[in-house]
């Protein structure tokens, strides 16, 4: 444990610093990208009239740099060789996963940055790539690591067999997009995966899985050393870069504790901004254009509905942190 929690210092520190030269560079190059998808997505308003704009108060953030997941991964990365823990599967195949799904969200942020629009990579190329990465990742769980169980609380452990393959699959791409669309407010998406992979690096250590439980805190480390910049007023957002990297390898730590059921609740926040969207697409479709919420993901629904951004934030940690505690204490059930 000690191990651990060192190793999640010093990565929370060297992301920190990290993010100072990081951001100034990012300025610099001019990383930067419109915010016109706050400003032009209609939404009802409350008393059901005529469509309003979404919170305009979001076009202050245009202009400040994206792509700052870059230097949260290079927290992890450094952090992870310091404390020599690369080569071990438990900490690799994350690792690895992690690093597929930001070179995609990388090459997506580029694509959406002012003035390279030619850069942009296609919706369906993307998604594409995202599932190829994931069937990847599920095939090394399964066949790699010979992981095949799912422990259920009260229950106890069992083996799923050849569930196991898409059942994985579609976990990590749920969640990969779940932590993407979460990543929509200043400190919302870094604050909510520290205490995720937080509670999955206890049950890891509680498992006597070490190595994996300190690979755990390195990235809630780096989570909250980004989080010392993306708070409010954020000076940079984390980007597809980023949050692709968290949602993935908190699906593939998931399996690897085997507690992957408990994924809707210790990541709860990322399962109802991923479900909101899907919901309010869906309906949107079905009635010819009425909705469920007043914008989606939920955490627009609640600016909407009168909560500051900061507000919106620090409850969605609370809730996040509620959910992660339940997670640990029915893993401990098994």
């Amino acid at each position: 444990m000690t191990h651990a929690l060192v190793l999640g210092a010093i990565s929370l520190m060297v992301t920190a610093i990290a993010g100072y030269p990081a951001i100034w560079f990012l300025r610099r190059q001019n990383v930067s990208k419109e915010i016109y998808e706050y400003l032009r997505a209609p939404v009802e308003s409350a008393a059901g009239d005529a469509p309003t704009l979404a919170p305009e108060r979001h076009a202050a953030k245009a202009g400040r740099p994206t792509m700052g997941g870059l230097f949260l991964l290079a927290g992890i990365l450094v952090t992870t060789l310091a404390g020599n823990l690369f080569g071990r599967y438990s900490v690799g195949l994350p690792l690895l996963v992690m690093g597929s799904l930001a070179l995609l969200g990388g090459i997506d942020d580029y694509g959406s940055l002012r003035g390279r629009a030619q850069w942009a990579l296609n919706k369906r190329v993307k998604l594409a790539v995202f599932i190829l990465i994931s069937l990847a990742a599920a095939y090394a769980l399964y066949n790699l690591l010979d992981l095949r169980r799912v422990h259920i609380p009260f229950e106890g452990s069992h083996d799923i067999a050849g569930l196991y393959l898409p059942v994985a699959l579609g976990v990590i791409v749920v969640t990969a997009g779940g932590v993407a669309v979460t990543d929509g407010l200043d400190g919302l998406v870094a604050g909510t995966s520290a205490l995720a992979f937080a509670a999955y690096g206890v049950i890891a250590l509680l498992q006597e899985q070490t190595y994996l439980g300190a690979f755990c805190f390195t990235v809630t480390g780096a989570s909250l050393g980004f989080l010392w910049h993306n708070s409010h007023p954020a000076s940079a957002f984390m980007g597809d870069v980023g949050a692709l990297a968290l949602g993935g390898g908190l699906a593939v730590v998931a399996f690897m504790t085997g507690h992957w059921l408990l994924l809707p609740l210790i990541g709860v926040v990322f399962v109802a901004e991923g479900a909101s969207s899907y919901l309010q697409i869906g309906y949107f479709k079905l009635t010819g254009g009425k909705r469920i919420f007043r914008m989606a993901p939920l955490h627009h629904h609640f600016e909407e509905l009168g909560w500051s951004e900061v507000q919106v934030v620090q409850r969605f940690w609370i809730v996040g942190a509620l959910g992660a505690i339940i997670g640990i204490v029915l893993a401990m059930e098994v």
